[in-house]
Parts: C-alpha cells; sequence; structure tokens
C-alpha cells in the first residue's frame, strides 16, 4: 500500500525535503498489526512511507525470530536494506531483536536494535535520530484511499511454553488491550473504509480485559461497532467452547478457523507440551463444523519435531488427512536455543525433516484444492481487493478462499456476491 504524507524540513530558503520511511515486516499477524500501527502513527506524525529501503531516509524491519529460516530472512533483508541504499538509518525490531540483540547489532549497516518492550517507542525513535537539517513542521498526512483488511491487536505475550516455541521467551509478558480502545480503532477503520478486521494477538484466546474474555469482547465488537467483516487470526483446540461457537450465528464473523494443530500423534503433542490430546482437537472440529456451515479451519503442522518416529509421522499425516484442512502450514522443525526442545535427544535429520515436509505439503496440495472445490457452483461474498497486473480483480471469501473474476466494473473495496466456478 502507498502512503503519502508531508513533513517539511528545509533545505534551504524556498526548499523543502520529504522525510521517508520504509517499513518492512516478517512474521505472525501480530507483527503485521503492530507495523500498520506504527504506519498510522508516522503518517499522523507527517512522515512520507515509501515501498523500498531504496528511497528512504529510514527503514524498519519488525522481525520474527519463530525458526532459522526467518532469523536468515531478517539477516539477508536487512544486508539488502544497506546495499539499496548506503545512507539510510536501519532499524531492526521486535522478536529477533528481543531474541539476539547482539547478534543483529553486530551485523554491517544496522544502526539500531529494538526489542519488543521498546518497540512501542518507535516514533520517539525515529524523531531522535540525528538529522543534517532541523524538522520544522508536522502536518497530517493521508493514507491511500485503498483499503480493505485492517489487522487490530487485541493480546499480546504467552505462558504457555510450549516445548519447541521460542516466542514465550520474547515475549513474555501477557496483556489485554482493554475492549473500549479495541472497539474505538474498528469504529474509526470502519469509518475509513475499511470491510474486514482480523484480529491479532499472540494468544487471541486468552484474551481478558476489564472482565471479559474472548467471548465477551466478540459480543462487544458486534453490538458496538458496524464493521462488516470480523476474522480471528488463530486459535488453539483447548480455546474452543459451545458457547463461543454459537457467536458465528452473526455471519459478521467470518467462517474462519486457524487452529494450531503442530501434530496428530499424541506422543509428539506431549513431549511438545501442547495442551490438548488427538482426541481434544477432533472434538473441537466437530463443534466448529456443527455450528458453522461452510467453514474453513486451516492450520499449522511441524515435522521432524525430536523423537518424531515414522510411525508418529504417519498419524499426523493421516490425522490431517481425515481431517481435510482448507490449508495447512508446514514447518520443518527448527530448533530454538532455550527452548525445552532444542536439548531434547534423538534430533530428526534435516534429510527426515525435508521427506516429511514433502509428504505433508502434498497432503496440503491435494487438501486445500478439495476443499476449494467443494464451493464450485456455491455463491460466495467476496471481499474485492485489488486489481492483478493481467487486469483481473481478486479477493477472499470468508471461508478464506482466493479467488479472480473478470469485471468491468470498479469492485476495489467491496464485498459483493460470485458464483465459483
Amino acid at each position: 500500500m502507498t502512503h503519502t504524507a508531508t513533513l517539511l524540513t528545509p533545505l534551504s530558503e524556498g526548499s523543502y525535503y520529504q522525510m521517508k520511511i520504509a517499513l518492512e515486516t516478517l512474521g505472525c499477524k501480530l507483527n503485521q498489526a503492530e507495523t500498520e500501527s506504527l504506519a498510522r502513527q508516522c503518517i499522523e506524525a507527517g512522515y512520507e512511507l515509501v515501498q523500498s529501503p531504496a528511497e528512504a531516509d529510514v527503514y524498519i524491519l519488525n522481525t520474527c525470530t519463530v525458526t532459522h529460516t526467518a532469523d536468515a530472512k531478517a539477516r539477508h533483508l536487512l544486508r539488502s536494506a544497506r546495499r539499496q541504499n548506503p545512507h539510510v538509518y536501519i532499524i531492526a525490531a521486535g522478536c529477533y531483536a528481543q531474541r539476539a540483540n547482539l547478534e543483529l547489532t553486530a551485523i554491517e549497516g544496522v544502526n539500531r536494535v529494538v526489542d519488543n518492550n521498546e518497540k512501542v517507542n518507535l516514533l520517539q525513535i525515529i524523531k531522535a535520530i540525528p538529522q543534517k537539517v532541523q524538522i520544522v513542521k508536522e502536518t497530517t498526512g493521508t493514507s491511500s484511499p485503498f483499503r480493505t483488511r485492517s489487522f487490530i491487536k487485541i493480546q499480546d505475550g504467552c505462558r504457555n511454553f510450549c516445548a519447541y516455541c521460542i516466542v514465550p521467551y520474547v515475549r513474555e509478558k501477557e496483556t489485554s488491550v482493554p475492549p473500549e480502545t479495541i472497539i474505538q480503532e474498528i469504529n474509526h477503520r470502519t469509518a475509513e473504509g475499511y470491510q474486514e478486521i482480523v484480529l491479532t494477538g499472540t494468544r487471541v484466546g486468552g484474551y481478558a480485559c476489564a472482565g471479559l474474555d474472548l467471548k465477551g469482547l466478540l459480543e462487544r465488537i458486534l453490538n458496538e461497532t458496524k464493521i462488516p467483516r470480523v476474522r480471528l487470526s488463530s486459535l488453539q483446540p483447548q480455546e474452543i467452547s459451545a458457547d463461543l461457537i454459537r457467536l458465528w450465528q452473526n455471519h459478521r464473523l467470518c467462517p474462519h478457523f486457524h487452529l494450531s494443530l503442530q501434530s496428530g500423534s499424541a506422543g509428539v503433542l506431549k513431549r511438545m507440551k501442547r495442551q490438548y490430546t488427538p482426541t481434544d482437537y477432533l472434538r473441537a472440529v466437530e463443534l466448529i463444523r456443527k455450528e458453522v456451515p461452510a467453514v474453513a479451519i486451516t492450520t499449522d503442522i511441524i515435522v521432524g519435531f525430536p523423537g518424531e518416529t515414522d510411525a508418529e509421522f504417519a498419524e499426523s499425516l493421516a490425522l490431517c488427512k481425515d481431517i481435510g484442512f482448507a490449508r495447512i502450514h508446514v514447518f520443518p522443525y527448527s530448533p530454538r536455543s532455550g527452548t525445552s526442545a532444542a536439548q531434547m535427544p534423538a534430533q530428526v535429520t534435516d534429510k527426515v525433516k525435508k521427506e516429511r515436509s514433502q509428504q505433508m505439503l502434498a497432503l496440503a496440495e491435494e487438501s486445500m484444492n478439495k476443499f476449494k472445490e467443494s464451493f464450485t457452483g456455491e455463491s460466495m461474498d467476496v471481499l474485492w481487493e485489488k486489481q492483478t497486473d493481467e487486469g483481473d480483480w481478486t479477493g477472499i471469501t470468508g471461508n478464506y478462499i482466493r479467488v479472480f473474476a473478470k469485471s468491468k466494473d470498479d469492485l476495489g473495496n467491496k464485498v459483493r456476491a460470485a458464483k465459483v466456478k
């Protein structure tokens, strides 16, 4: 999304310069929500947001550290930013910064490392960056008129300490955003023209504030806002209850549940320190599908967890096939220093992880295609987002199917029905 704003800094009499900020995000929807919030702060402060570090004065990367692949991508992007623009001021922020501050500080060209505790002060940090010329005027800018979905943070932190997960070490403190603040944000997004909000958090199902749990918060959102569509980012099976699911009788709640599985083997789940069994997971799926028509259930799977045998992987593969997920995100296990799993014996070899990943990805493709094909001939509401380079319109259904259409009408940011072919 392109943003325009004005921050005028005098270079000489009658000459001005616009300060430019480039923001980039890795990882989860919570990171996306935090970057979106920072973008809004920058616009309100008068900065211009640009797409690339090559055209920026300041480049901020909001990092992820869930896997070693995420770490490697962050390092690559930071080095790439310096190559693109030797003069850009580079800030590495977020979870990787929280976990390995010195590691990021050692990367040539990184000017500052900002951990999660300090991330809320990023706007003040930007303003404090030494400039060759003094900022003398700030004006409120405007963002692009094209808006569809907005990510809103409702919760942060996790204390579950699953054996493989680094997140509780980098987002340790559990906090929930007051309901009044959330409702105010949603009403602002509605006034700006957004059609959908995505509620995000480290553990959305752990929301607890002002006497409300997640169910109570959703009830207030449905009663006190007019946003057309509300989507949740992720839940865990033990957080699913009949009372919660009944709220989906209101069609403003998108029929899409991202329900983390991680493994279909009871033995692996126990070693992972997950708080449910495969049987518990199946009960949650059955409850959701009973109450929510046309629902999409998506999930995460880790393959090659320490000690995972061929039989345990086969259990995981079989359970995923039986459930018929709309989408499966597959992750080969990545040891994270400081987690209990990193010290476990019987670490699975990279070769075996790769083989199992390929098998699970093949099932994921098959399962996704079956899910999408089951709606052939159905009329579904679509939030149309943008036109492709080929001129087709693309958007997503409430149950998170990506669709394409040819139309002479301007469908951008409109919710309209389409018949799936």
